[in-house]
């Protein structure tokens, strides 16, 4: 009778609990809308007129790839350094300036996985394999750039293909559903409260400043918040999800890594999640090397989202770099893994890189500050 009377109180706290979880995730989605607004806004605000100059530092590509690639191995969340650029685009960065940006943060946010696999150090036939199931997905970015980012700084492709996308939203320039914008009565009273004492009180590029600061610190926190909601409410059923998908063949593990991803909201997080199962030996680095690349392209529903928020002259261009991101990731996707030779580099690379690390353990530290930091920040020195 005790143990009736406990199920039967305890099942209401469990499902109050979700509906209050879920209910905090639609807050912190509206944050994040909220957000992007406020970036964009004080983007236009602060440059003014000057748009152009401020741009100039990252209109080389290979500037523009360092700069997305070194913020998103500070920030770790390839999903927070693309909702900052969609910001930025709103608030009038050319997209074909933002391009090169959205591929560095694919780079940048594959350091978490390698600082996972650190915890088998101790064990030199586990640490191989997670170091390498770790830097599988760092070859496979670093492939992917290598052979697209030259082919998009000659023809334009993404460039292109994106346009080609959201060319019957810029007849109106605004990104509305059937004529109206559902976003933007919901955004725009917030906005304008945090925005209209700035100026008052403020310069415009004061206020302007301002406004990005405050719209980047409420990114973090939203995309944070909203990928521990997520997990929390997710997470058994991501499990279920991969548990299920990997070993039943690389389509399968394409699909579900990007499922999981959605569910979590965190590429960092699926991909951590793979380290220790192949460490352990239960999984090969061959077996979650699609899985990895689902993450990729999962990761990239959140710019897509936070375009939503943007409407005006820039919205159709918010949208469009959102949509490079998935179209980058998916063709990265289908040519590399598609194209046998292509498909063995990155294991190729995982494999030698781990074999020096249990050789010597400093490769690890050497590689973590060459390829992330040293490297970057010397090209963005000589370029800028």
């Amino acid at each position: 009778m005790l143990n009736q009377a406990t199920e039967t109180t305890a099942t209401p706290v469990t499902k109050t609990g979700n509906w209050a979880r879920w209910a905090s995730l639609v807050v912190m989605l509206y944050l994040l809308l909220l957000s992007v607004g406020m970036v964009g806004g004080g983007f236009k605000l602060a440059t003014g007129e000057h748009a152009k100059t401020l741009f100039e530092f990252a209109s080389h590509p290979i500037a523009g790839l360092m700069i997305g690639l070194v913020a998103t191995a500070l920030i770790q969340s390839s999903s927070t350094v693309t909702s900052i650029i969609v910001g930025l685009v709103a608030g009038g960065l050319p997209v074909s300036v933002a391009i090169p940006m959205v591929m560095g943060a694919n780079i940048g946010t594959t350091v978490t996985n390698t600082l996972v696999s650190l915890g088998h150090v101790r064990c030199n036939t586990e640490f191989k394999r997670a170091f390498a199931s770790a830097t599988v997905h760092d070859f496979f970015n670093l492939l992917a750039v290598f052979i697209f980012l030259p082919l998009e700084m000659m023809f334009g492709i993404f460039e292109k293909v994106s346009h080609w996308l959201v060319s019957p939203l810029l007849a109106t320039g605004d990104m509305s559903m059937g004529g109206f914008n559902f976003i933007k009565p919901l955004t725009k009273p917030v906005i304008a409260m945090v925005k209209d004492p700035l100026t008052t009180n403020f310069s415009d590029i004061t206020a302007g400043v301002v406004l990005i600061f405050l719209g980047i610190a409420t990114i973090f926190v939203a995309i944070t918040a909203m990928g521990k909601l997520m997990k929390t409410l997710m997470v058994g059923r991501a499990r279920e999800i991969l548990k299920n998908a990997i070993g039943r063949g690389p389509l399968h593990g394409i699909a579900s890594g990007s499922v999981v991803t959605v569910l979590v909201q965190s590429s960092s997080t699926t991909t951590s999640l793979m380290v220790p199962l192949v460490g352990s030996g239960v999984l090969k680095v061959r077996e979650v090397y699609p899985f990895t690349l689902g993450a990729n392209i999962g990761t990239c529903i959140t710019a897509l989202l936070a375009a939503t928020a943007v409407s005006g002259e820039n919205a159709a261009f918010a949208l469009q770099i959102a949509l490079v991101h998935l179209i980058f990731n998916l063709t990265a996707t289908a040519v590399i893994f598609g194209i046998p030779f292509l498909r063995e580099l990155p294991l190729k690379g995982a494999d030698y890189i781990s074999n020096m690390a249990i050789k010597n353990k400093s490769v690890v530290a050497g590689y973590l500050v060459s390829v992330f930091i040293v490297i970057p920040g010397a090209i963005l020195a000589a370029t800028m």
